[in-house]
């Protein structure tokens, strides 16, 4: 038991690198939208890929996982080879990659189980038993759709919107949806735990 306690405290303590990551994702249209008309296209994707590289190689006390790093790497690579012919259009088209890339990681789990919301559950739940996993299963194909739905729309912002359309949605209106999403589905959770609790 005290094994499986310290991996939950490892595995909830804060990677500053991570976080510093998540909070760069969150903060990248915003700035890149205000910055493209200051600086121009390549400062922000010579800024982003930089990003990108430190998340990969992060001194942290482990590796970020095989999946991630290539899926960064993915990222890094689409980057260059976009702005080689348009580098305005490369950080546009930011938001798209890391929704493909975060679609392929979910689907993934699917094809080589646990599914990625299994994988979150058992932090809290070790211990998860059949119907938790296909619960977590069924969350996992939602956030599949989610992601295909996102990226289809950031897509359009990244082709047809105007920087400020693209600045508001991929900053603003995509995270207020995820955040959507997963107050739901905790909600849910909840009621089908209470639910199984009960019978």
């Amino acid at each position: 038991m005290s094994s499986i306690g310290s991996m939950n405290s490892s595995a909830r303590r804060l990677d500053p690198w991570a976080a510093g990551f998540a909070v760069a994702s969150v903060l990248f249209p915003a700035a890149a939208a205000i910055g493209m008309r200051w600086i121009g296209p390549w400062p922000i994707i010579a800024c982003l890929i930089a990003i990108l590289i430190l998340r990969i190689v992060r001194p942290g006390a482990s590796a970020a996982p095989l999946a991630m790093t290539l899926c960064l790497l993915a990222v890094a690579v689409s980057e260059l080879l976009v702005s080689a012919f348009d580098a305005e259009l490369a950080a546009r088209l930011y938001p798209v990659f890391m929704n493909a890339t975060m679609l392929f990681a979910f689907a993934l789990t699917l094809w080589k189980p646990p599914s990625m919301i299994e994988r979150f559950a058992r932090i809290a739940e070790p211990d998860l038993d059949a119907g938790g996993v296909a619960y977590t299963r069924k969350v996992t194909w939602a956030w599949i759709g989610f992601f295909i739905v996102n990226g289809g729309i950031a897509l359009w912002t990244a082709l047809q919107g105007s920087w400020f359309v693209w600045g508001v949605y991929n900053g603003g209106i995509s995270y207020a949806l995820a955040g959507s999403l997963f107050a739901v589905e905790f909600v849910v959770r909840r009621i089908v735990r209470a639910r199984n609790a009960a019978t």
